[in-house]
């Protein structure tokens, strides 16, 4: 620790970070109330009442244009036009849907636009909503000069979207997962049972003339074992629907939870054993470079002679080139499937024509009820990631259930702007390298779910110090490419597991500081707050405990431990008509060295800035900006 002396050790010197717009609103909801050790006086305080919410906790887009307030003192019918964002769907939308996004921005409705269409008018656009037939390449997100910020999948299946150029360029990717879930489930038990039953092939031979009740005898459902591969919302929904048919479920899915499945009646097994003793065997997994062709020539022949194999997924899980020779060795002995690795598929398919299998094109989502709820679904989630709201269907950013998401949102604007005051205290050098978090919890880690947190963190400490808007999309890839590494710790405290995380703690490691006392012993840069009222709060600075509102601007005092301090330094503020919100004291012992936290509205100028160094007892301060 520094000398009692009254003259300073370091000279008094202030620094101004680069100038930043905050990309977040406090959500101001009575959440935690925690006492600290420091000595805290409140001088004013200018937030909003408790019972005004403002909704828009995450600022994902950071475009001006496209930053609507939903605070109830904004009348959304008064924004002008030529403020609304431009909305592109490029294929058909239920009016619904359509509805939602015209209430918000402009809507541009071209349907089947080539390739270069595409790339040409998605510079003019903010958002991009698509189906399945629009692919999103990397040359679209390239085209798009860097003003698309949402791509709106409506449907389950992302794979027409390259996510990671989506990422690269700051492009939050959202789709509409749950509106078609019962419209695919119930398609995928139609084919189940038309198949067992050689329905279509029936209907086709009456329509012909023909009376054939022999060749046509089909199987039964009950007893049989149906495998589900993919056990997410559509193959749960397919399980469920199989076990009221009187069939045996399993299920394979290396990610679902044994819990569910049990729930439902379904065993969890390998890939193996589950494609091993399956009589029917229903595909439900996405198609990513894992999944291609995943049912091929091998794994075929790995098959119980005569499986029945239906498909609402996508078409490229499937060799279709090898199910042909297993439906012609009768390995297979049948096939249904609504979706093809090339759609529409070749009028002389092979696999189309052949007498065992009986197809529908995409039929899986098609129904009234779902139509019209996956466009309402992802209009929703487009506006609302316009409006700034992360939505809980965003692919590639961190998936967060909504629950989660509602109840970590005052520490998400906590972590942000920790973030951003960690970096403002560095001092030059060869760039940030390594950051350390540190989450103090009542909870068990296994319940703690800090993605979000640890993304929001990266954001904060890239942005001031970044040429590029970074957002919560491409933050921890942009973190990557600096080289930049986030490591977390999670510490168990006693105290109530109600609330998520306690205290968040910031470590910069082998750096200089702008501000020698927000040093550990260690010499890590450290800084660490609270939730308070919903309201983030700064607490601790390198050893000393303060307690200050992390609202406006933030100026900090290492200063001889003596009367008169608070005085004095707000006095100058007060002279040069600077509001002080906050202010805060902390100590390690009695009469030494002390941490003066001060809150304020304004930026001061240079001339108050200075006369605050000036003063004897002030060792060094320096000025932050949230």
């Amino acid at each position: 620790m520094a000398s009692t002396s009254a003259k300073p050790i370091f000279t008094p010197r202030v620094t101004s970070p680069p100038s930043s717009s905050s990309s977040f609103r406090s959500s101001f909801l009575p959440f935690l109330n925690t006492n600290t050790s420091s000595i805290s006086l409140k001088l004013s305080h200018n937030s909003p009442s408790q019972s005004q919410v403002i909704t828009n906790i995450l600022k994902t887009v950071e475009s001006p244009n496209t930053w609507i307030s939903k605070s109830r003192d904004l009348d959304l019918s008064a924004v002008s036009s030529t403020s609304k964002p431009t909305i592109l769907v490029s294929e058909k939308l239920g009016e619904g849907g359509l509805d939602v996004l015209r209430s918000f921005g402009n809507v541009d409705c071209s349907y089947n636009l080539s390739p270069e269409e595409l790339c040409s008018k998605i510079s003019l656009c903010d958002a991009l909503i698509v189906r399945s037939g629009t692919k999103v390449t990397r040359q679209v997100f390239e085209a798009s000069k860097g003003r698309l910020k949402v791509v709106g999948r409506a449907g389950v299946g992302i794979d027409n979207v390259d996510l990671q150029a989506a990422t690269e360029f700051g492009c939050l990717v959202v789709n509409a997962p749950t509106a078609n879930t019962i419209a695919a489930a119930e398609h995928a038990i139609a084919l189940l049972a038309a198949m067992a039953r050689n329905v279509a092939q029936a209907d086709a031979s009456m329509k012909d003339g023909k009376w054939q009740r022999n060749k046509y005898v089909g199987v039964s459902l009950v007893g049989k074992t149906l495998a589900v591969m993919g056990f997410g919302k559509v193959g749960s929904e397919v399980a469920r629907r199989a076990k009221g048919l009187g069939m045996h479920v399993v299920a394979h899915d290396p990610y679902a939870p044994a819990d569910r499945a049990r729930a439902i009646g379904v065993d969890l097994v390998s890939f193996d054993q589950a494609i091993s003793t399956a009589d029917f065997i229903s595909l439900h997994m996405p198609l990513t470079p894992a999944t291609d062709k995943m049912f091929n020539e091998e794994t075929f022949a790995k098959m119980k002679k005569g499986v029945r194999i239906i498909n609402v997924a996508r078409g490229g899980v499937i060799d279709e080139d090898a199910l042909v020779k297993a439906l012609d060795a009768g390995v297979v002995a049948q096939a249904a499937l609504d979706v093809f690795t090339e759609e529409p598929p070749p009028k002389d398919s092979r696999l189309v024509q052949h007498e065992n299998v009986t197809v529908t094109p995409h039929l899986g989502a098609s129904t009234k009820e779902a139509q019209e709820g996956v466009a309402i679904e992802i209009a929703e989630a487009v506006v609302g990631a316009l409006r700034g709201e992360l939505s809980a269907t965003a692919v590639n950013a961190p998936m967060v259930p909504p629950e989660v998401l509602s109840e970590l949102a005052p520490f998400v604007v906590l972590a942000e702007k920790l973030g951003r005051l960690a970096v403002q205290l560095v001092a030059g050098g060869s760039g940030i390298k390594s950051v350390k978090v540190v989450y103090r919890s009542a909870r068990d880690p296994d319940d703690l779910d800090t993605r979000l947190l640890r993304a929001m963190i990266t954001k904060g400490i890239i942005e001031p110090i970044s040429n590029s808007i970074i957002n919560l999309v491409n933050a921890d890839f942009t973190a990557k490419e600096k080289g930049l590494r986030i490591s977390e710790e999670r510490v168990v405290i006693d105290s109530s597991p109600e609330y998520p995380v306690d205290s968040i703690q910031v470590q910069i490691s082998n750096m200089e500081s702008k501000f020698e006392s927000a040093l550990l012993e260690t010499r890590e840069i450290s800084i660490e707050g609270k939730v308070k009222d919903g309201i983030p709060h700064l607490t601790c600075v390198g050893s000393f405990s303060v307690d200050v509102s992390l609202e406006g601007n933030l100026i900090l005092c290492r200063q001889v431990d003596q009367p008169g301090m608070i005085g004095r330094v707000g006095n100058i503020l007060g002279e040069h008509n600077v509001n002080v919100s906050f202010m805060s004291v902390g100590r390690t012992v009695r009469r030494t060295k002390a941490i003066m936290a001060i809150g304020v509205d304004e930026e001061p100028d240079k001339e108050s800035l200075n006369k605050i160094g000036e003063v004897p007892a002030i060792e060094e301060f320096v000025f932050l900006k949230l």
